[in-house]
């Protein structure tokens, strides 16, 4: 079987959507799922590209993908690769194509003189959280990520002070 990584093209959207739409249901997300194939396209290929996706595919058939954009670290000094999305297809799995989108983007990483490749697995997801190890990547345990969405992010982009901490008086 061959396997081959490629960049996605504006033609790749709705497959792109496809895909997270089935990551998003192995991860018990699906629920969560708004993006259209505007917001997409837009992302991928608008004036401001936000994001980057390659394509996995084996022999000749898509079969994955990884979605990713920078980040930078202010320790290293240096941009970093962040790995938002990494999907095979249940039927592909264990062919290599998951290691091969990783050995890519590590690729990249390095190519860009970026400092890191860094991504977040649900802690549930044992199966990848087993193939990741097997690469050499590391947990942060002693991180914990933290999200603002919906209203909490609107009132704190409002200044809304019944979202804010409080302040101590002097």
């Amino acid at each position: 079987m061959q396997i081959q990584i490629r960049p996605a093209d504006p033609a790749d959207v709705p497959l792109l959507l496809t895909f997270l739409r089935e990551l998003a249901a192995y991860e018990k997300l699906a629920h969560e799922v708004v993006a259209t194939e505007r917001d997409m396209h837009a992302a991928l290929f608008g004036a401001r590209p936000v994001i980057e996706t390659v394509i996995g595919s084996l022999d000749g058939e898509p079969v994955g993908y990884a979605l990713f954009f920078p980040t930078f670290s202010t320790f290293l000094g240096k941009p970093g690769l962040y790995l938002e999305d990494l999907y095979v297809r249940p039927a592909a799995r264990g062919f290599g194509v998951g290691r091969k989108l990783l050995e890519h983007l590590a690729r990249l990483t390095v190519e860009r003189g970026w400092g890191r490749l860094e991504w977040a697995v649900l802690d549930w997801n044992e199966p990848s959280i087993g193939f990741y190890k097997k690469m050499g990547a590391r947990p942060m345990d002693e991180w914990t990520v933290f999200r603002l969405t919906g209203t909490a992010l609107q009132k704190l982009a409002l200044g809304d002070s019944a979202n804010l901490p409080m302040q101590r008086q002097v």
